[in-house]
Order: structure tokens, then sequence, then C-alpha cells
């Protein structure tokens, strides 16, 4: 276990129901790629069009497969309206608007505290100076106060410089763990919340896409007859 999870033991499940939610969106989002391929495909069959079909990228951002969906949707809008302005409509790109527009991502502190090692390096002076600064801008003395009352707090603050110097890294990755706990909550409440938007939103769009790829084949199919 680190510093950091020592100091504050809820993060690495909130690391995990962070990543199983993001995971959880991008199923979604997966599951709506899908079905628009499946529209692009008859698309390109009925109406001799040669739309590219898309992919999920699991390593890109929400925000960044949202953009490539959008621009498929709006690709897909403009051949429709051709043939019929309600089946355009069904196919509104809001959701994904919507979803682009929302700060989702999974935040990895330990970079951070690597990154906080090669800058400063531990030992140095510039390390303690750092450390000082978050200590005194932050609320890290207070949480551990919390956890192990106003002895062990003491005890702490009032280190040797030697002392202090032998055990940076577990101030570091207490003052870095401090952080992350803030930003994992933040994130949790804005996956949640965007989780209770797009799910109803996303079966929507599924339906939508099916309602428009029947459309195009009974249409394709009646100018067969005619």
């Amino acid at each position: 276990m680190s510093w950091s999870d020592f100091f504050y033991p809820g993060n690495p499940e909130r690391r995990e129901m962070l990543i199983r939610k993001d995971q959880e969106i991008k199923v979604l989002m997966e599951n709506n790629f899908r079905a628009t391929n499946q529209l692009v495909e008859v698309l390109n069959k009925h109406l001799n069009l040669s739309l590219s079909p898309i992919a999920l990228d699991e390593k890109a951002t929400v925000k960044e497969n949202c953009d490539v969906i959008i621009e498929c949707i709006n690709e897909i809008q403009a051949e429709v309206e051709k043939i019929d302005t309600l089946l355009k409509e069904k196919l509104d790109p809001a959701l994904y608007e919507i979803l682009r527009n929302k700060s989702l991502s999974v935040p990895n502190y330990q970079t951070v505290v690597t990154a906080v090692h090669v800058i400063t390096g531990v030992g140095s002076i510039a390390a303690v100076a750092l450390i000082v600064y978050l200590i005194t801008s932050n609320n890290i003395l207070i949480d551990m106060k919390n956890k192990y009352g106003t002895w062990g707090t003491l005890l702490f603050a009032s280190l040797p410089l030697g002392v202090f110097f032998a055990g940076i890294d577990a101030f570091i990755q207490a003052i870095i763990g401090s952080y992350e706990r803030e930003a994992l909550e933040k994130a949790l409440e804005e996956y949640d919340k965007s989780l209770k938007e797009f799910k109803p939103a996303s079966h929507k769009y599924q339906d939508h896409i099916t309602d428009v790829r029947m459309r195009i084949e009974m249409l394709n199919n009646f100018h067969i007859l005619l």
C-alpha cells in the first residue's frame, strides 16, 4: 500500500468505482457506434453512398469519441434529409453533444507523484519547499490530526530536518492523496449524473437508428416494386 492510500484508504475503492463507471459509458457508446455502423451499411447499400464506418477508441477520451460519432451522424443526417426530414430529426446527436461537454476523465495521481520526484528529487531543498507550501496551503495536517490525533500531528509537524528528508516521500504522497480524493469524489459525482442522463438517451438513440434503418429498407423495397 502506498502512503497516499495509507492516509486516504478510501481512494482505491473510489478509483475502481470510477473505472467501472467509465467503462459503462464506453460500453453504451460502443453499442451506439455499432448501431450507427449498421445504418451506415444500409445507407451505402441502398443509396449508393460511401460513408465510412466508425470505431470506438478505447484509449481516447469520451470527448474525442463523441467528436467521432457526432461527425458521422451529421454526415448521415445530410443524406437522410434528402429523403425525409422527419428521419433526420430522429438522428439528432444532442445526447453526444451534451456528453462531449462534460468533464469525464479518470484522474491518475500516481503519475503526479512520479513527476514530483523527477522535478524535485527526494531529499532536495526544492522538495522541502514544495512540501512546506502544500502543507500550509491545504488541509493535509488537518486530515492527519483527524486520523491520528493532536499528538501524532505535532510529531509529524515537528520532525527534525534530517528525519523530514527521510520521510518526504510520505508527505508528498499524503498531499497527493488529498488532492486525489477530492478529484475522485468530483469525478464520481459527474459520472453518476452523466450515466443517469446518457443511459436512457442512448437506448432511445439505438431505437431511432433501428427505425431509420428499417424505413430506408422499406423505401428501397417500395421503389423496387414500382
